[in-house]
Order: C-alpha cells, then sequence, then structure tokens
C-alpha cells in the first residue's frame, strides 16, 4: 500500500458528499492543511500493522480523518457536522468514503487497496486549528492492502 496515494484517494471519496442546504462546499485534502477553509476534511494520523499475512502479503492501516466545521453559529455548525458524520444519507461521509470500496472482485480506491471500512466517529467536539476554533469530529478508516 502507497500510504499518501491511499490518503489522496481518501480525500477524492469524501469530496463526494452532498453538503446540507445552505452549506458551503466541503473542502478535502489527503493531508493536514495550514490553515482550513471550513468546511474541511483531511487525513491526518495513520497507524499501520505491517505483515498481516506472511511474506508481505498483506498490511492494515488506521486513518485518523478530521472533519472540522466553522462556528459562525454553533447550532448550525453542529447540525452540518451531524448529517456529514450520519452513517448514510447523501451527506454521509461514511457512504462516500465507503462507495470507493468499489464493485466485488475490484479493489478499493481505484486501485490503492484491497478494501476499507469507516469503523467509528470519535472526538465530537472543539478543535483549535491554527488560532481558529472549530467544531469537528474524527473519523477512523480501516484500509487494507498488500504489503
Amino acid at each position: 500500500m502507497q500510504f499518501s496515494v491511499v490518503r489522496e484517494r481518501l480525500a477524492a471519496a469524501a469530496s463526494n458528499v452532498v453538503m446540507p442546504t445552505g452549506a458551503p462546499a466541503l473542502t478535502c485534502t489527503g493531508y493536514v492543511p495550514d490553515g482550513v477553509t471550513a468546511p474541511c476534511f483531511f487525513v491526518a494520523e495513520f497507524d499501520v500493522e505491517y505483515d498481516k499475512a506472511y511474506r508481505r502479503g498483506l498490511d492494515a492501516a488506521d486513518f485518523t480523518a478530521r472533519v472540522l466545521v466553522g462556528r459562525a453559529d454553533d447550532k448550525s455548525a453542529q447540525q452540518i457536522l451531524d448529517a456529514l458524520l450520519s452513517g448514510s444519507g447523501p451527506s454521509s461521509l461514511k457512504q462516500a468514503i465507503e462507495a470507493a470500496r468499489g464493485a466485488p472482485g475490484e479493489r478499493a480506491l481505484d486501485g490503492a487497496a484491497d478494501d476499507l471500512q469507516v469503523k467509528r466517529v470519535q472526538g465530537y467536539r472543539w478543535y483549535e486549528h491554527n488560532g481558529t476554533q472549530y467544531v469537528g469530529a474524527e473519523l477512523i478508516i480501516h484500509v487494507i492492502g498488500r504489503g
């Protein structure tokens, strides 16, 4: 698995969400940005378990992605974030990212991985990024691929 390719393709998959009415477009990047254009999805840290199958047959990685929403109005910001964190629906990041799994028998993320799953949401709270406060959360995305 080439981690930089996986990061970029996770961000590309996230960009397919349909934002709630009145919300600006979601900015998506595979890397932690210096400055955030809210709302923003980015892939941050990741943990890797090598050699899940013998002879470099399979690696497993958990990517932590963050979604941050501006807080001009606290309630509406949280409503936008709630829509993005829903398990299904047009604004669901889970649904948009898991659509990149491909059809049965195809590799995920346009060939960059064998499979993926959005495992959970955590850390729903206020985040400070480069001196600005946002409401946000983390998505843990499990990706498996050839070693």
